[in-house]
């Protein structure tokens, strides 16, 4: 064991997703285009949802923070993925890796909280709708948004934190394309028990506890869906929570697969980190906005708004 934070290197390597440089060039290729359309899809939810009135609703102003947290997590992780795919040294100071997991960990952990709000909010329109203006007031949604924020940022600190008492030593390669918490355990010569006890109980206890209130939600909403006598209003109801739904999927599964595996660096592992950090934040836009109808009329109106005004 070495005494002393980082006293024997000062960055790792990362081995990224191909050392093939044809690969690599076609890897670039690939994740420049999708880090473009991300940038520009959650624009458009951001810009689209502020000027058009019609989407000046609880659900919208949540979707608005998604697009945000979307555009974090993107920028996070897929910058310096592209810089090490045309880099022949694929290199990261031991400050800048720390910084990384930190962002990560914001940025996941705000989402996964906002999905649950997300859920509420959308329980509350559905179960409760003569209250529903009451209950999801602009005090209350901004309370919402800025508590998602303050227990992913109180997590993503409480894990850093501990994770910057650590020695690293000798090993400094990462057979990975980003810096996250469970691939620096490996590289670590000091102990790391209560580093990773942290981690998993930081871990279950958000995703539990978002998971509780968002099975409580759907719960009640499947049931009070299925009480209706309507079909039409059955599928109205539904059409609501789907895109929602979608996106749950895709977040919550990916991310509880990555972060509780053991990190051995396989391509398996890679693939779940890609899926969650580069694929997500693209989906997400376009599920709402190919799903939604009020999102596809607003953009109709503010394109041809934009037509008329030229």
């Amino acid at each position: 064991m070495t005494s002393g934070n980082h006293s024997t290197i000062t960055e790792f390597i990362l081995l990224g997703l191909s050392t093939d440089p044809q690969t690599r060039v076609l890897l670039f290729s690939l994740f420049l285009g999708i880090y473009f359309m991300t940038i520009m899809g959650n624009l458009m939810m951001l810009v689209l949802i502020r000027v058009d009135s019609h989407l000046h609703s609880p659900m919208y102003f949540f979707l608005s923070h998604l697009s945000f947290i979307d555009l974090c997590l993107s920028s996070v992780t897929v910058p310096k993925m592209l810089h090490n795919l045309l880099s022949q040294r694929k290199s990261v100071s031991v400050e800048g890796c720390l910084a990384q997991v930190f962002l990560l960990f914001v940025t996941l952990g705000t989402e996964a909280c906002l999905l649950a709000v997300m859920a509420y909010d959308r329980y509350t329109a559905i179960c409760h709708p003569l209250l529903y203006a009451q209950i999801m007031s602009k005090q209350v949604c901004g309370g919402l948004v800025w508590t998602s924020w303050g227990l992913g940022s109180l997590d993503a600190l409480i894990n850093t934190l501990l994770a910057s008492n650590l020695d690293f030593c000798e090993v400094h390669v990462m057979s990975h394309f980003s810096c996250e918490l469970p691939s620096l355990f490996p590289l670590a010569c000091s102990e790391v028990t209560t580093n990773f006890t942290v981690l998993i109980c930081s871990a279950i206890l958000h995703s539990l506890g978002t998971l509780i209130l968002i099975v409580f939600s759907y719960a009640h909403i499947i049931s009070t869906i299925l009480s209706i006598s309507s079909t039409t209003g059955r599928s109205k109801a539904f059409s609501t929570c789907s895109s929602h739904l979608i996106v749950l999927c895709f977040f919550y599964g990916t991310t509880s697969l990555r972060y509780f595996m053991p990190s051995s660096g396989s391509s398996l592992e890679l693939i779940f980190s890609v899926q969650y950090s580069v694929v997500t934040p693209l989906v997400n836009p376009l599920v709402y906005s190919l799903k939604n109808k009020e999102v596809k009329t607003a953009l109709k109106r503010v394109l041809q708004t934009g037509l008329h005004l030229r």
